[in-house]
């Protein structure tokens, strides 16, 4: 390592500083992550051990010939840049900057870094020895978490910030991330299937209670009876109180286990609407959830708002009931409910809307959805959708339509795009829409449309991939893109040169980083998080679950699926998920804050960042490009 001279009286190793100077110390380094979650002990045993080093610019700290690392560096003050060798084919260097510890990996890996750090401008660092680094990690649990999860950590951090940030804005008082099994439900009031109706009604009269749920001897959910039940099931059927319940109760009952979220029981009441959800452990009932167990949120739902969509009787009513849709959002936001969560959420209340909109424009057009399939294409198909979304949709017809009926489809189609426009979800610049001829084809011809895609791969054919080949079924038959899928991922695993066309457009896109690794901005100091972030991600995972025959439209889906099949370890793919997902999380709370009114829906001002979304940003822009690099690997021969 090029000699540095250590900065006067900072010197502190074998020997505690002063108290003055620890107590500056310590609320300084209190600024940054780790130091902020450990102890004092701790982080005097830090401060103890480390030694302060001056680097003047261009000096290198440490670099590849240097051996085995020896020391952890904590940068003060200033900015230290890596930089790659022949071997990374991506060519991008990366800086790390006040506040930031380095080089982790390979201190904990015991090697030689594979980069050469320089200190781009006068830097102050402390120096951990490595032998330290790993008595620290065995006191500190926060430094040693931090070490190992070091973008998960920053990523629970700014969650944990966000989370603070909105709390006053909502009543909400449960996160849905929680697992049923730690919400402690109540035990469920049950009885077995021979129980006759006189006594279980009566037993539901008594206790004030909305269902009574059937169980086996060993405690095994049978079938449910609720209040909702009884007109339709036993008072207008005429059926005797003698009766068993077991004759009338509703089977298969919907349960879920104590592993799962409330997010999921959330998701299976307003699916089936139902309010009531059985919790199993070892498949035996252990409680039971009900709406109002799940949701404190200023008379939000997610059950009250699917309902309002589902009872909407004209588009007038849609379009006041989509607002909730905007105000629920931001009421999860408020509870650190996750990108993921969050958008399949979003895109779940999309699909209830969607859905009722073409049930009512249906029946005004004297249309039968069960032969046709509505296709949700782009963000929509993949549910991932923000709030800032325009409409991506197509048709699927059946090969034996008429030219009058496909022209009466169209007329159809086109009225449910201008209501969906209506409610607040624009009309697709691109023409990428159900009402649109060319998005409204027979199966046959949709097989057609894909293989001369595939075949060709043209520039715009590879445009359309990017929308098309997100596709899921939204209404009507299932069946119809479910062949449609299989025949789309045989077709591209036969065509090597169709991947190979899709990888290499997949990187005419770059992350936004400078030449000495920090944020390249554009003149205004924005960035497009959509176009310079999340896109990357999704072009690789498309990619990638097309070249394997993945179902799985969903880019968190596909890299985590694709990952193990490519043999890349488990924290690399995970870092993918983190990435995207963080981005996702930035772009969805830029549009809250009222961005999504406006015409840029997706930039952020780097500047108005915290220090913390700042870091992952940057680290989250690294790991795209480590997965370009991949695919130019896998691809560029």
């Amino acid at each position: 390592m090029t000699q540095a001279t250590s900065a006067p009286v900072t010197t502190m190793v074998a020997q505690m500083p002063s108290g003055s100077l620890l107590a500056n110390l310590r609320q300084e380094l209190a600024r940054y992550t780790p130091f902020s979650q450990m102890e004092a002990t701790d982080l005097d045993f830090f401060l103890s051990h480390v030694q302060q080093l001056y680097f003047a610019p261009g000096e290198t700290l440490i670099e590849p010939d240097s051996g085995e690392v020896k020391e952890l560096f904590f940068i003060r003050q200033g900015a230290v840049s890596g930089k790659r060798g022949l071997a990374d084919l991506s060519g991008g260097a990366f800086q790390y900057e006040t506040g930031d510890l380095f080089p982790i990996s390979a201190a904990l890996a015991a090697r030689a870094v594979t980069a050469s750090y320089e200190a781009t401008t006068d830097t102050f660092v402390l120096a951990l020895p490595v032998s330290t680094m790993q008595a620290l990690a065995q006191k500190s649990v926060a430094f040693a978490d931090f070490l190992n999860r070091r973008v998960l950590k920053f990523l629970d951090l700014s969650r944990q910030a966000l989370q603070v940030a909105y709390s006053s804005r909502t009543l909400a008082e449960q996160s849905l991330e929680t697992r049923l099994g730690d919400l402690t439900p109540r035990l469920p009031v049950a009885c077995r299937p021979g129980t006759p109706l006189r006594v279980a009604l009566t037993e539901m009269h008594q206790r004030r209670i909305g269902s009574m749920l059937v169980t086996s001897e060993r405690g095994e959910p049978l079938g449910i009876l609720s209040r909702d039940d009884i007109l339709g099931r036993i008072t207008l059927q005429e059926v005797p109180l003698d009766t068993p319940i077991g004759e009338v109760m509703v089977q298969p009952v919907h349960h879920l286990t104590h592993e799962h979220t409330a997010e999921d029981a959330a998701l299976l009441m307003s699916r089936h609407t139902i309010r009531h959800v059985p919790i199993t452990r070892d498949g035996v009932v252990v409680g039971i959830v009900s709406e109002r167990d799940l949701f404190a949120m200023q008379r939000l739902s997610l059950k009250h708002v699917s309902t309002s969509i589902r009872g909407a009787a004209d588009v007038d009513t849609l379009k006041l009931v989509a607002q909730d849709i905007r105000r629920f959002a931001l009421s999860l936001l408020s509870q650190g409910v996750q990108a993921r969560q969050l958008t399949a959420l979003i895109s779940h209340l999309n699909d209830v809307l969607t859905e009722r909109l073409l049930e009512l424009k249906a029946a005004e057009h004297g249309i039968t959805l069960d032969r046709l399939c509505w296709l949700a294409l782009g963000s929509e198909g993949r549910s991932e959708q923000t709030i800032a979304t325009d409409q991506d949709n197509a048709l699927i017809l059946p090969d034996d339509i008429t030219p009058a009926q496909r022209e009466q489809i169209l007329v159809f189609a086109r009225d449910v795009n201008q209501a969906l426009d209506a409610c607040g979800y624009p009309l697709c610049k691109g023409g990428i829409m159900a009402g649109n001829p060319e998005c409204c084809l027979t199966l046959r011809q949709w097989r057609e449309r894909f293989a001369h895609w595939i075949e060709h791969g043209a520039p715009q054919d590879l445009l359309n991939a990017s929308i098309y080949f997100d596709f899921r079924s939204l209404a009507g038959d299932a069946e119809l893109a479910h062949g449609l899928r299989e025949e789309v991922n045989r077709s591209a695993e036969r065509v090597p040169r169709f991947l190979k066309q899709m990888a290499l457009n997949a990187l005419t896109r770059e992350p936004p980083l400078n030449w000495v690794g920090g944020i390249a901005t554009d003149e205004q100091g924005r960035i497009d998080l959509k176009l310079q972030g999340t896109a990357l991600f999704v072009d690789a995972a498309r990619l990638y679950a097309l070249a394997q025959g993945l179902a799985a439209t969903g880019t968190r889906e596909r890299l985590k699926a694709v990952g193990p099949i490519l043999g890349v370890l488990a924290h690399e793919y995970e870092a993918w998920v983190s990435g995207f997902e963080f981005l996702q999380m930035l772009r969805l709370q830029i549009q809250l804050q009222g961005g999504a009114s406006t015409d840029w829906p997706n930039h952020v001002e780097l500047l108005k960042l915290n220090d913390i979304d700042r870091r992952i940003l940057k680290e989250t822009f690294r790991v795209a490009r480590n997965l370009q690099q991949r695919i130019q690997l896998d691809y560029e021969r």
